[in-house]
């Protein structure tokens, strides 16, 4: 009979503070729901006062150490406020879930966008992911399994067609995480993405399939190649979002896992 000290004794999510930014709806607010149910102390970001204060509501059913705190982190001065009220409202940040990204654009073949249309993906996808994480930094420093965990989409490994823009911010966020893993492990910092496909329960689920067009028929297509019955769900997505926050995930770092449901395999 194997001895007790061959049990996991893996620390708990009681006193760790989370900020998860876009946490409001979508992957955000399920990886959100799920780290206050482990006992994490948790603040959600996101643009909309309405979403927000639902999205704070339902957590609340859950546990009340939990927060909001509004505004748009692709402006850097936001991303540094939001930061400091997770900082005042549970006394540090141990990790960062960095979700938050909202785009009026949709796939789109590249000769039709505009400019406007392709600057917008720079603020949308790449800013608003990459600002609250540099705000973060310093106060990561020296906390225990301090990790950063970034969403990304799959168009950054395989791109369809509309996606030559979202494709190529979708790829920088992924090399992102590996050089900034290899930058800050100096400092014991973590840092790892996941990477979505179609997935249900978003808000770009509902705005892809609520309307007839080019999108529409485009993923029509793909969502009934998933070998597994269905498309992922943002709650899926969110498993995996929580355990490369997790201390399962310790050894883990500079890598993106995919949740795609098998709609493709391999990518870099």
């Amino acid at each position: 009979m194997p001895s007790d000290s061959n049990v996991s004794t893996a620390p708990s999510w009681a006193g760790r503070s989370v900020l998860v930014t876009g946490g409001t709806s979508g992957t955000g607010f399920q990886a959100a729901k799920r780290l206050v149910a482990l006992g994490a102390s948790v603040v959600i970001n996101g643009r909309s006062e309405e979403r927000g204060n639902e999205a704070l509501a339902a957590l609340r059913e859950v546990s009340e150490r939990v927060a909001l705190s509004l505004g748009d982190c692709a402006n850097y001065s936001t991303s540094e406020r939001v930061v400091k009220d997770v900082v005042a409202a549970f006394g540090g940040v141990d990790v960062v879930v960095s979700a938050g990204a909202s785009s009026t654009s949709r796939p789109k073949l590249f000769a039709e966008m505009t400019p406007d249309e392709v600057l917008e993906g720079l603020v949308a996808k790449y800013q608003a992911r990459l600002f609250p994480i540099h705000a973060a930094i310093p106060y990561l420093k020296g906390r225990e399994d301090a990790n950063i965990v970034l969403l990304t989409t799959d168009a950054g490994r395989h791109a369809t067609t509309g996606e030559t823009v979202v494709g190529a911010y979708a790829a920088g966020i992924i090399q992102v995480t590996k050089t900034l893993a290899k930058e800050l492990s100096r400092d014991r910092i973590r840092v790892n993405a996941v990477s979505m496909t179609l997935t249900a329960g978003t808000r770009s689920w509902d705005t892809i399939f609520g309307n007839e067009g080019f999108q529409n028929v485009l993923f029509s297509k793909a969502v009934a190649k998933f070998p597994f019955g269905g498309a992922p769900t943002a709650s899926d997505v969110s498993e995996a979002v929580v355990f490369l926050a997790s201390h399962g995930a310790a050894q883990i770092t500079g890598q993106t896992i995919s949740v795609n449901g098998g709609l493709s395999y391999g990518g870099w």
